[in-house]
């Protein structure tokens, strides 16, 4: 990987070898040195021959800034490349000029198939037999259908509370789904214990370093695709911080390398029930390490990433909000709604965030909004149910409908 630096620790400038498996800083205890992969553009703009002419088949035209070696065969299920929509009528019903990244496209239904694709490919090039990771359900998820593809076991950590729209993907793609008796945070802890005692390809997003980097390719087709129109405010939700330290990080690396001439500010939201990043961020009290929002893809009490997503804040001149559980399921409604697009909770806190942003006046009227969609509303019908009402049953005659619709007989 020539092209690859090293891993640098995000706390004291470390540096380690970047063709080593390493997942965290070893001065530092625990989750305390999270990795940063460093990269040598000379190299990257030598090898990187793609037109930037909106045409994205796969996030695999960014290869060439993927930290993947030159002779490793992608596993891949064609992740990437998801529309961006303009969204007239949820603008008008915001207020606000908005558009909308739809990644509940891609092949398991969420954002994190970017990062799932690179990391399974490390592992399935570095011989490893069997992944691992803590989830919510959406990595567990991607990471079962990718370990699927590329013909590795995959055992997984999910909280006994995990929606089972989410825990019923990853078993049929024959996942070892174990679910723990206890939160996000306990089955992310049971994670590490393990992946030190067996030497499983741990993907967890937080310490794995590489799985950043597969996020940054949402930030890449972000700016080709907005170059000749990049808007004022970028905005997506935070778990752990990962997502919108990726997707920051490949929107600037375009704009450095003069691919896109401005870059957004970043809005990034939180479930009020999960803020850690929004109160680090702001300087508050440290929240509650247990996580309880409706949002469960973002339900993280204690995020591991949290340098990274407050840095990709302050480096952007963006901020953050939070916003309540009744305000995320309404979005998810005025999202479907307004533009036929079907959002988890955690891919409808964008909306949420953005009304909430106009309404404390940190964005303009007169601006641009770009909101990322991160999962489908497939993964949790439960609170899409919740978010917009049961059927209406009625009698199957004619007289049932007319009084329905006002209808004399």
């Amino acid at each position: 990987m020539k092209h690859v630096r090293a891993l640098e620790c995000t706390r004291c400038g470390e540096t380690y070898d970047p063709d080593q498996l390493r997942y965290t800083c070893a001065n530092h205890p625990g989750v305390g040195g999270i990795l940063e992969v460093t990269y040598d553009y000379d190299v990257i703009q030598e090898r990187f021959d793609e037109p930037l002419d909106g045409r994205i088949e796969n996030q695999w035209k960014y290869r060439a800034f993927l930290p993947v070696a030159d002779d490793a065969e992608p596993v891949t299920l064609q992740e990437g490349g998801t529309a961006l929509h303009d969204a007239p009528r949820l603008s008008e019903a915001l207020g606000v000029d908005t558009r909308i990244k739809d990644d509940g496209r891609n092949p398991t239904g969420v954002l994190k198939d970017r990062a799932t694709s690179v990391s399974v490919t490390k592992a399935a090039h570095a011989g490893r037999e069997v992944v691992t990771c803590a989830s919510t359900g959406n990595a567990a998820a991607s990471l079962a259908g990718y370990a699927a593809r590329g013909g590795l076991d995959c055992r997984l950590f999910v909280p006994n509370d995990t929606p089972k729209e989410k825990l019923a993907q990853p078993l049929v793609y024959g996942a070892d789904v174990l679910a723990v008796r206890g939160s996000y945070d306990e089955a992310y802890d049971l994670s590490m214990e393990v992946t030190d005692e067996y030497g499983w390809y741990n993907r967890n997003a937080a310490i794995n370093p590489f799985q950043v980097e597969g996020k940054r390719t949402v930030g890449h087709e972000l700016a080709e695709q907005t170059q000749a129109d990049v808007p004022d405010w970028l905005v997506f939700s935070m778990g752990d911080g990962c997502t919108i330290a990726g997707g920051w990080k490949g929107f600037r690396e375009f704009y450095d390398l003069g691919y896109v001439d401005d870059t957004p500010k970043l809005l990034g939201v939180q479930a009020e029930g999960a803020r850690a990043i929004h109160d680090a961020f702001h300087a508050h009290d440290s929240s509650d390490d247990v996580a309880a929002t409706v949002a469960d893809s973002i339900a993280v009490g204690r995020p591991r990433n949290t340098v990274k997503a407050t840095r990709a804040l302050h480096e952007s001149g963006g901020t953050s909000v939070v916003v309540s559980d009744a305000e995320i399921l309404h979005a998810e409604q005025t999202l479907g709604s307004t533009e036929g697009l079907y959002a988890e909770p955690a891919g409808a806190t964008p909306i949420a965030g953005i009304q909430s942003a106009l309404a404390e006046g940190i964005i303009d009227d007169d601006e641009s909004v770009l909101a990322v969609v991160t999962g489908s509303g497939l993964k949790d019908t439960e609170s899409a149910m919740a978010a917009a009402g049961s059927p209406t049953e009625i009698q199957p005659e004619l007289s049932e409908v007319r009084r329905r619709y006002r209808v004399d007989d």
